[in-house]
């Protein structure tokens, strides 16, 4: 796997480049020795989406918060595995959810295996992420127990809407920084932590990370409007065909134009599939 891939050469240093490549494998190596299961058909399901690849760029912010101390201990490759696990296992629920027939270029796991088996191999690697976790002490369970809980709480906040009377922009982004910000900002403090760094370091990596967070998923949301399957690895168009609101979407309809009224009205009558190529 190219893990500098699209990244400028003249941003990278040599001595960086080679520590980063150096501590993603090892985290690939971990990650895959994690997911694996004794029991056949349940490791076919465990490493679905796991070998179809991905960016693995929660890793890659553990790995360089983990540049501010000893990137080398073994506590930040595990670290970053457990990050990416917890990762892993949201997608199997969100395909569920989002009744997604691709991911990272393949079948989904749903679609392959069924909902329930689905659900069930994302719950079997949160408890996969859970025990490797308890290796990193009382501390960091309770932080990833916290950050599971605000990843929930943003998938029922994006589920409910915005109450009454809360802007629906801001309600969104809540929901981003729950749902997709928290576990980057987590992903960053421990790769601070277990590196040993100073505590405002710590405290600046997290801030970060929730910051990344939310532009990063604001941008997969274009991407979900622009992009084409086969380079993106799932059918595009997810979002606006399940209803899902992203700040593209709500600032057209909060712009009102007269222009965008035929998308207006089909926006909140929820789009048909006829409309997505002209987007």
């Amino acid at each position: 796997m190219n893990y500098n891939a699209g990244v400028p050469a003249e941003l990278i240093s040599p001595e960086l480049a080679d520590l980063v490549t150096e501590r993603l494998t090892a985290t690939e190596e971990l990650l895959k020795q994690t997911c694996k299961a004794e029991i056949e058909f349940i490791n076919e399901m465990t490493t679905h989406l796991m070998a179809a690849g991905g960016k693995r760029f929660r890793p890659l912010i553990t790995i360089l918060a983990a540049t501010l101390g000893d990137a080398s201990k073994i506590e930040v490759i595990k670290a970053a595995v457990v990050i990416e696990l917890t990762h892993l296992a949201t997608l199997y629920h969100d395909d569920v959810m989002d009744e997604a027939q691709l991911r990272r270029g393949a079948q989904s796991a749903n679609a392959r295996f069924g909902n329930a088996a689905a659900i069930l191999t994302g719950d079997f690697l949160f408890a996969r992420a859970s025990e490797l976790v308890a290796d990193l002490g009382p501390a960091a369970v309770k932080l990833q127990a916290q950050t599971f809980e605000r990843l929930v709480t943003g998938q029922l906040l994006e589920t409910v809407g915005p109450a009454a009377g809360v802007d629906a922009v801001d309600h969104h982004i809540n929901v981003l920084a729950e749902k997709t910000g928290s576990l980057i900002a987590t992903a960053a403090q421990f790769g601070a932590e277990f590196s040993g760094a100073a505590e405002s370091e710590v405290i600046a990596m997290r801030n970060f990370g929730e910051a990344i967070g939310i532009a990063f998923q604001l941008t997969d949301d274009i991407i979900d409007l622009t992009s084409i399957a086969e380079e993106s690895g799932k059918a595009p168009g997810t979002d606006l065909l399940e209803g899902v609101p992203t700040l593209t979407t709500l600032l057209i309809q909060q712009a009102n134009k007269a222009e965008d009224q035929e998308l207006i009205n089909r926006l909140r009558n929820q789009v048909t599939p006829e409309l997505l190529p002209s987007l």
